[in-house]
């Protein structure tokens, strides 16, 4: 019963890191897309804000209890949501100086970051064809990310630029996965939300502009609504997914978020819009991408062994 047990947390966790990946993989085109009308600085709170709004809404609701660790938040919990907030930053500056490829490329050292801390300070073991499935899938990534590679080495200074503030965001995501990953196990989910969302929108407050954002056309407050409900979404689903499995198998889902990216950068960049950067593509891309999902499929599927025990 606890091996059956185990198996459904195990799914849950996949279903939801994969829920995750999903949303993430249009994130960062409706970032660079915002990011035409209004200041990085106010999306960034407009999301943290909204996803607030939505989820203190819902526990008002259903589970108002939820509030009371406003009361002694966790020391762990306070740093998650500063590591988080500076991730959301860090992003936001990577893809409003580059382009949402580029900025998703490098913004993966934050999954591979957890994926190593899953090894190192949760002690998380890893079959044979496990290990074979990660060396898989960064052999594709080499493929997947080559042209993006070169696109950094050969443009200009604040490119560059962008691509550092991307890394520190990445680090600062690792930072509050890592700590998310021991929150869970004690607190629910929801409760965490609650400050992980609401402190980066209290502490981005005094530095937002809002006034632009009134005059705006309301198919851009859509825009807005929708970064905030992805976060919402997303984050919601990567808790659960850092409860359920582990943080190794989260993480390696997680990188495959781009390949989304790609796709739709990779149908836009076709139809000639004008609206969003173009973006570099050739044969490898996608032979790397099919090379990288076969490693994913292995790094996160159970032997027969242990599917016979249950």
């Amino acid at each position: 019963m606890a091996n059956f047990l185990k198996m459904q947390n195990h799914t849950k966790g996949i279903i939801y890191a994969s829920v995750t990946a999903f949303f993430w993989g249009f994130l960062a085109i409706a970032l660079k897309i915002a990011a035409r009308e209004v200041d990085p600085l106010t999306i960034v709170w407009v999301r943290f804000f909204v996803a607030f709004l939505i989820l203190s809404t819902w526990l008002t609701i259903k589970n108002p209890s939820s509030f009371q660790i406003f009361r002694r938040p966790p020391v762990l919990l306070i740093f998650a949501a500063l590591g988080l907030s500076w991730n959301y930053m860090g992003y936001m500056l990577g893809i409003h100086y580059t382009t949402p490829s580029n900025a998703q490329l490098f913004i993966q050292s934050g999954p591979l970051l957890l994926a190593i801390a899953g090894f190192v300070l949760f002690k998380e073991k890893l079959e044979r064809k496990q290990i074979i499935g990660f060396i898989v899938a960064f052999v594709g990534f080499a493929f997947f990310y080559r042209d993006q590679l070169s696109a950094f080495f050969e443009t200009r200074s604040s490119y560059q630029s962008g691509i550092l503030f991307t890394i520190s965001g990445a680090v600062a995501w690792a930072v509050y996965a890592i700590l998310q990953k021991k929150l869970v196990l004690k607190h629910p989910v929801d409760s965490l939300n609650l400050v992980l969302f609401g402190l980066p929108a209290i502490l981005y407050l005094p530095f937002v502009n809002l006034t632009p954002v009134f005059h705006l056309h309301w198919t851009w407050w859509l825009l807005l609504l929708f970064l905030g409900l992805n976060t919402f979404i997303a984050y919601t689903c990567m808790a659960n997914a850092l409860k359920y499995t582990e943080a190794n198998k989260v993480s390696i889902i997680i990188v495959l978020n781009p390949m989304i990216t790609f796709i739709t950068m990779g149908i836009l960049t076709k139809m000639n819009v004008s609206w969003v950067a173009h973006e570099r593509f050739s044969v490898i891309t996608i032979i790397g991408a099919t090379i990288v999902f076969t490693g994913a499929v292995l790094v996160v599927s159970r032997s027969k062994k242990q599917k016979a025990v249950i």
